[in-house]
């Protein structure tokens, strides 16, 4: 059976219109109580990298975050919300971007993401991860995801917002382990994405990021909201909305190559409106990072300057703060003389400094033939 992925208009964040719409988005699923059953415990995962203020499209917008909340609880649900943010303590991150406030005044639970336990994913890629206990805990998971830009991965939306279900310095500890590779992250983002398996997944887009994403991009009006019971069919839907190219998504590249049901536009049940009327045409995407992706080991060490990018520091902007240092992976970042200094033979490229910087002073440079390559596409 084909997954089906939800669309509606929603033009702000105006919470009668926030509300109607997902009451239009969920329609098709029989609404939000066709899954909820009373007294389950269900844990809310939004998108809150970092303590942004809404309006930059950081973050899943609390006004979302309010209407999922409200209408868990209509059910006869117990709503909790908890992430595990890049930069700074999930109760700080949640009292910036707005969560914590909607939160408190709605009685839902605050999910502090304290407590990590072992699991084992179907798969090839890690033997072993650890995430959240309030993620296990819970009787259904809802993900709330930010559509925005991703320097490394090209896009996060339903499948790398599960992410977040890895607690704290775990998730640089993953970036090092799989180094290079982002395929290889990739299928690992898949397979946990499956083993937590939401019960329902719903994309903030109605402003999403464009450009230097997650973190240092530019807000982007879309207008819309997705809601699917498959984290990648909405990624799918969500590469097609902003005229994202799959093979420039590295979750996506990767679930179509291993022929998983979902990660093709064709394989799609699509209900509300019509895609084509939502369509975002002026949508910029972040700067592609590797082209490495089927070349054989032996090319990629001669071409990895010309076929990758790294982060390039901005010293106008650097504020020397040392996040960037103190998250770095592979710690090959050192502030010196007065400067950010990194040591590009042993950087992974995972682009956690670019994500994680809160003055954007890291922007991406790209390799020779990745920008001769993308001139040529252009024209």
């Amino acid at each position: 059976m084909k997954p089906r992925v939800n669309l509606t208009r929603c033009d702000s964040y105006r919470p009668n219109e926030v509300e109607q719409a997902l009451e239009r988005l969920l329609a098709p699923e029989g609404g939000l109580a066709s899954l909820v059953r009373p007294g389950q415990r269900v844990l809310i995962k939004p998108n809150m990298l970092a303590g942004k203020e809404p309006d930059r499209a950081v973050t899943t917008h609390p006004e979302i975050v309010r209407a999922v909340i409200r209408m868990v609880q209509q059910a006869g649900g117990r709503a909790a919300v908890g992430d595990s943010p890049g930069v700074g303590s999930p109760l700080q991150v949640a009292r910036r971007c707005g969560i914590l406030a909607v939160i408190e005044e709605t009685g839902a639970e605050f999910a502090p993401f304290s407590e990590s336990v072992s699991v084992r994913p179907r798969g090839s890629t890690f033997h072993q991860l650890e995430i959240a206990r309030d993620i296990l805990d819970a009787d259904l998971v809802i993900n709330l995801p930010k559509l925005k830009t991703h320097q490394m991965m090209g896009l996060t939306c339903g499948v790398k917002n599960l992410f977040g279900a890895v607690v704290g310095m775990r998730k640089p500890r993953l970036h090092l382990q799989a180094g290079e590779d982002k395929a290889f992250f990739a299928l690992m983002l898949l397979e946990l994405a499956e083993h937590i398996a939401p019960a329902l997944t719903i994309a903030d887009a109605i402003t999403g990021m464009e450009g230097d994403g997650p973190g240092s991009g530019d807000p982007i009006h879309i207008g819309a909201l997705l809601a699917s019971s498959s984290p990648l069919a909405l990624d799918t839907v969500a590469c097609a909305l902003v005229g994202m190219d799959p093979q420039d998504v590295w979750t996506q590249q990767v679930a179509v190559a291993s022929g998983r049901q979902g990660s093709r536009l064709e394989q799609i049940q699509l209900s509300g409106t019509p895609l084509r009327e939502l369509r975002c045409a002026t949508f910029r995407p972040a700067k592609t990072t590797d082209v490495n992706f089927g070349l054989p080991r032996w090319l990629r060490g001669p071409l990895k300057s010309s076929l990758s990018a790294r982060p390039q520091v901005d010293a106008e902007r650097c504020a020397l703060c040392g996040l960037c240092v103190k998250h770095c992976p592979p710690q090959v970042m050192q502030i010196t003389d007065g400067r950010l200094r990194i040591d590009y033979q042993r950087c992974i490229g995972c682009f956690c400094c670019q994500e994680l910087c809160p003055h954007g002073a890291l922007t991406t440079r790209q390799g020779l033939l990745l920008r001769l390559g993308r001139l040529m596409q252009r024209h």
